[in-house]
């Protein structure tokens, strides 16, 4: 009973963890928004504060969840929660948004990896991993021939691109706020829109190629990482994805109206979910799951 209720307290500490370090690298780095108005300082509070209870819980999960300990698990932490929340929609964010103000995306990269570095060796030493007692943290994972690996990538780049095309049509497309925003229209029909966007931008399909792989890297992370089989596996790498990336889009900014980032948010949230889950199917089909994890 002790031991669960101080494993309650670490996990009411965590969010507050993260909400002081987001805080104090935020106003570092981005002083002109510090001294915003006091309604809107009050809204990016309230907004600050669920992305850090989200953001806190699934990564809590990931940490207790975790056969690693210490620094492996440190650096782990780090480089999924750098990796799905700064990292993978900021190069987005270079690659569409052009009308950013010098040294802000830099500075944006530099706020996130900041606030990665601190916030995970103190959640992994608040919830008591620090030593590793487990024995199979030395066994790998997903044991797949070059040609497994092969097929399995066109599978996913295959299925993330069909995935971030549809929802981003039929879901953030149809906002006329984020039509407005990105200077584009609506050509009333999906398949003109894709001949449209492969026709203006074909670089666009190889960039979200590139993005799958990167995405395909975290989840094989957090597989190695987990105790559990593919069913726990697949659900945390899509609460993943989903938690520590779309969140982010409450958050108040001068750069991007609030229509436009709830179409985005609506977007991703479900896009993400999905991709996560598939991901992992794609990666585990074929193999043994027993041998390839076993569950805790």
């Amino acid at each position: 009973m002790k031991d669960k209720l101080i494993l309650v307290i670490r996990l009411i500490a965590l969010p507050i963890l993260y909400f002081i370090c987001f805080a104090i690298v935020s106003g570092a780095l981005f002083p002109a928004a510090a001294q915003a108005q006091s309604a809107e300082q009050a809204n990016a509070a309230v907004a600050l504060f669920v992305v850090s209870c989200l953001s806190s819980a699934v990564l809590a999960y990931l940490i207790l969840r975790s056969r690693w300990a210490g620094v492996k698990l440190i650096v782990s932490v780090f480089l999924v929660f750098f990796g799905i929340a700064t990292f993978m929609p900021q190069i987005e964010t270079a690659y569409f948004v052009t009308r950013l103000p010098p040294g802000i995306l830099p500075r944006i990269f530099l706020a996130g990896a900041i606030v990665a570095a601190l916030f995970s060796p103190l959640a992994v030493l608040l919830l008591g991993k620090r030593k590793q007692h487990d024995k199979e943290s030395r066994a790998t994972r997903l044991h797949l021939t070059k040609t497994e690996w092969a097929w399995k990538a066109g599978v996913i780049i295959l299925l993330y691109v069909i995935i971030y095309f549809t929802f981003g049509y039929f879901i953030a497309w149809q906002s006329a706020a984020v039509r407005a925003y990105y200077g584009g229209s609506d050509p009333g029909n999906f398949l003109t829109q894709m001949s449209n966007t492969l026709r203006t931008d074909p670089g666009l399909f190889g960039f979200q190629a590139v993005r799958a792989l990167l995405w395909t890297a975290i989840a094989v992370l957090v597989i190695r990482m987990l105790k559990g089989g593919w069913v726990e596996a697949a659900l945390t790498v899509a609460l993943l994805f989903t938690l520590l990336f779309s969140p982010q889009l409450l958050i108040p900014n001068e750069y991007m109206p609030r229509d436009v980032r709830m179409a985005h948010l609506l977007e991703t949230a479900t896009s993400n979910f999905l991709f996560g889950a598939l991901v992992v199917l794609v990666l585990f089909s074929g193999t043994s799951l027993g041998k390839v994890s076993k569950p805790a």
